[in-house]
């Protein structure tokens, strides 16, 4: 059995979209569609809560394209291009194709839909027609420029245009001959959804034992809301085991079809000003009428706005960290909760935990399983404090640790370690004398810890701030004398006024997080700040201005964080013997080597350089025997990493990726024993001069750890020429990525791998077939966000089930056949033929297909492959 599922838009992996602010950049002649078509395609991806840039500018001066209209172009996911008769004319129009396409090159992540909106992409693509005689026009408009110079840059920019017009003619788009414009909006809308929102077959909701009933109501509520009498459903839930993620999910799969709004930390926003609940219902009222309004100071002039409108309108609300009935009231009235079970069961638990979601689901794991006599203690043992804060509930929890050892594993893990990956935690922690594989696993137990994506711990703000707070109140108004200080504020005065002490375990402090009005004169600080500090283990000095070197740093030292360091070498006047983790990210040193300063890192464990754009060598290997992770990455003026590598016996992970001006892999890392996850992206794309990868990996293989269980090759321009016959040798080998390449089918070499089960080929334009992939494999990954040209995919009968993933929406005008059974293609109205014989369509489901072996259709999955 092969399953389908799509690949969910936002994981694919990059680094340059993450700050884009607009959705949705619509390219356009405003002089044929400005008024009309673009308008209302406008409205509508408003309307669906997409951020979207329509310029204004009504009249063309001729000039060069605006600098607001390339940063737009810049700062946007996605790009509509609605080619209209006129659109050539407009150099504006052509200098923002150019930009566009230029974009879509640079990251293949980027969505393009072209909108040939009554034109033919043969007229464009040959540019005949109106695109001709613009085309023309520009051509006598550089003819008749007497400025050399001038006339120059005009015949470059037509090459461009001409080139750009061609490119944008083949790609797939959307023809809006002879449609229906509401229904083609519709349709843009949901595509543009479908590749920057989350899909039904993608998103996880782990845990949610039991909550089958749940999604099917819920789902079967939005779709016919008119067979039940609640105005708005209310989901309530014990957080942190899907409570949130299920209503997230729902909201972001249907947000589109309905006015909705997503409330989030109400009870946070209201407890934090005094006029916290009116910003709350502020928000909420302007997410319903769609409008943002003026504040008003009266809450009940927005009651009585949301009252309105939930009498008139069929909403989709999610209210999120709700502590209490009166806010609720306040937001709701009395139409809050959905009739049936979910009122009652909200209304007793409620009156136990004065309604806070996440007071139930610590409460109510720990006493899973207990006998009546623990839970009616636990329930009077809180109605003796009912208008207490809700974190003497949480606490109740972290009192019921059994050992110290938890106890300050949790103050830790809330003061300094939330988001960062549970195995460097470990080694961070463990070098502190904490036990954290039991720890980690009995706060998980309690529900005071979760392990997110990527192995990240993660903690519900509520329970970090009470762990914050029960270390706040060793000290209420001393921070140097508690045992952590993570305030950034309370760190930098702790430190400028030399206030620190023996108490102090560890110290973080971002001088970017501090409010620079409130500090007058100078952000330097003087070392000896720390002098007082002999017990501190954890020190976190991001973007500080030293005045001076180590001599003062104490010896205790376990964590040294130090983004954005100034100096370009680092020097240490003390040995620092016990510190296993040296972070010095986005600094400005220009080498590291450890020979000139002997013996001082000896216990170092975790090395994190990356972003290090001036570093120009890595070496001194012999100096940090005890290394177990190295990570290089975006280095991007790294020459050289010394062969001493191979002294690093104990090396488990190594990522050098995007350091692309690396002359070479060092072949001594072949002698490393105990790798297990090597990690090469991006160091000979195909932007980089210098092949650090060789395009015949045949000259490396030799030269990769056997020991290898995770092998990332991404974008790095190899072709199917580049792989060796046999790969045997990495035996131990369980995961391949080798997206971003230019391979035309899987390499041979992978069949040698007798323990592969992931493989990934993501955005491998060029990729054709995949034929017979080793037997051991389990996640096959095909996504790719261009048109797909991949036809043809086979597996040997003997093969397990195993997981294919790819963006299925992709396949809308190809098929695709697997197995040589198995072809999938788009089916016409097959809802509706569904409808015809009596079988009801799949909640949730966006695209059928077709199975030509069982003639059935399936909306994601198919069980006769």
């Amino acid at each position: 059995m092969v399953i389908l599922s799509e690949i969910l838009p936002g994981s694919l992996s990059s680094s340059s979209t993450h700050d884009r602010i607009y959705d949705v950049f619509l390219s356009f002649r405003g002089l044929d569609t400005r008024k009309s078509f673009t308008a209302h395609l406008d409205k509508a991806l408003r309307e669906a809560d997409f951020n979207t840039f329509l310029d204004d500018e009504e009249i063309e001066t001729g000039e060069p394209l605006k600098p607001e209209l390339e940063r737009a172009i810049k700062s946007s996911k996605a790009y509509i291009i609605v080619l209209s008769k006129n659109y050539a004319s407009s150099t504006w129009c052509l200098d923002e194709l150019v930009l566009i396409l230029e974009q879509k090159s640079m990251f293949n992540q980027i969505v393009l839909i072209p909108i040939f909106y009554h034109v033919k992409p043969t007229d464009i693509r040959k540019q005949q027609n109106s695109f001709g005689e613009a085309m023309a026009n520009h051509k006598l408009r550089m003819e008749e420029e007497k400025d050399e110079n001038k006339r120059c840059e005009w015949a470059q920019k037509i090459e461009l245009w001409k080139k750009a017009l061609t490119q944008v003619a083949n790609l797939k788009g959307k023809d809006a001959n002879d449609r229906l414009e509401t229904k083609l909006i519709e349709e843009i809308v949901n595509n543009i959804y479908s590749r920057l929102g989350v899909s039904l077959g993608t998103t996880i909701l782990p845990q949610l034992i039991g909550m089958e009933d749940d999604i099917e109501r819920i789902t079967s509520w939005l779709k016919d809301g008119s067979s039940h009498t609640g105005d708005v459903l209310t989901i309530w839930g014990m957080g942190g085991i899907g409570k949130t993620s299920l209503a997230n999910y729902i909201y972001k799969l249907h947000r589109h079809e309905y006015k909705s709004s997503f409330i989030r930390d109400i009870g946070r926003r209201c407890a934090e000003t005094y006029l916290g609940l009116l910003d709350v219902l502020k928000q909420l009222s302007d997410d319903i009428s769609g409008t943002s309004s003026i504040q008003v100071h009266d809450v009940s002039i927005y009651i009585s706005r949301i009252q309105n409108a939930l009498a008139r309108k069929k909403l989709l609300l999610v209210l999120d960290d709700v502590n209490s009935l009166d806010q609720l009231d306040a937001l709701l009235g009395n139409k809050g909760f959905h009739s049936g079970c979910y009122e009652e069961v909200s209304e007793n638990l409620a009156s136990y935990c004065e309604g806070h979601p996440l007071a139930l689901e610590i409460l109510g794991k720990s006493l899973y399983n207990r006998d009546v006599g623990e839970w009616e203690d636990s329930i009077e043992l809180l109605k003796k404090e009912p208008h207490s804060h809700i974190k003497n509930v949480l606490q109740l929890s972290c009192d019921s640790l059994s050992f110290q050892n938890d106890k300050d594993l949790f103050k830790y893990i809330a003061c300094f370690f939330v988001g960062i990956k549970r195995d460097m935690t470990e080694t961070i922690l463990n070098a502190c004398d904490i036990n954290t594989r039991s720890g980690i696993t009995n706060l998980i137990d309690k529900c005071l810890l979760s392990i997110g994506r990527s192995n990240r711990l993660m903690m519900h703000q509520l329970v970090q701030d009470m762990g914050r707070d029960l270390v706040r109140q060793e000290s209420p108004n001393k921070p140097w004398k508690r045992s952590r200080v993570w305030c950034h504020e309370e760190s930098f005065k702790v430190l400028k006024h030399k206030k620190g002490s023996g108490n102090v375990l560890g110290l973080a402090l971002d001088i970017r997080m501090l409010d620079k009005k409130k500090f007058c004169g100078s952000f330097e600080l003087k070392t000896d700040s720390l002098s007082k500090m002999d017990n501190l283990m954890l020190l976190q000095l991001n973007y500080v201005q030293l005045n001076v070197g180590f001599q003062n740093f104490p010896g205790e030292l376990r964590w040294l964080c130090m983004h954005g360091f100034p100096l370009k070498s680092l020097h240490l006047d003390i040995s620092l013997d016990n510190l296993v983790a040296l972070d010095m990210s986005y600094s400005n040193i220009e080498s590291f080597d450890m020979s000139k300063d002997k013996r001082l890192l000896g216990s170092l464990k975790i090395l994190d350089l990356s972003f290090c754009e001036q570093l120009l060598s890595l070496g001194g290997f012999l100096e940090i025997p005890a290394l177990e992770r190295l990570i290089v990455r975006n280095c991007i003026s790294l020459i050289e990493v010394c062969d001493t590598i191979e002294q690093c016996v104990e090396l488990v992970l190594i990522d050098l990726s995007y350091c692309y001006t690396l002359k070479k892999v060092p072949i001594s890392i072949g002698k490393l024993k105990k790798v297990k996850t090597l990690i090469l992206d991006g160091c000979s794309s195909r932007e980089s001069q210098i092949e650090t990868i060789p395009c015949d990996l045949k000259l490396i293989a030799f030269s990769l750890p056997c020991s290898l269980v995770k092998l990332s090759l991404a974008d790095n321009n190899l072709s199917n020429e580049s792989f060796p016959m046999d790969w045997s040798c990495l035996s131990m080998l369980r995961e391949l990525s080798l997206d971003l390449n230019p391979i035309i089918s899987m390499p041979d070499c992978l069949r040698t791998l007798p323990r592969l089960e992931i493989l990934s080929m993501k955005e491998c334009d060029m990729l054709i077939s995949i034929e017979y992939p080793p037997l051991t494999l389990k996640e096959l990954s095909i996504g790719s966000n261009v048109l797909i040209s991949i036809r043809k995919i086979k597996f040997d009968p003997e093969m397990s089930p195993l997981s294919l993933t790819g963006d299925w929406e992709l396949f809308s005008d190809s098929s695709l056949e697997i197995d040589g059974r198995v072809k999938i293609q788009v089916v016409a109205d097959v809802e509706e033929k569904l409808g015809q014989e009596g079988v009801g369509p799949v909640a949730g489901s966006r695209r059928c297909w077709a199975c030509s072996w069982c003639e059935e259709g399936f909306p994601v999955a198919c069980s006769c492959v």
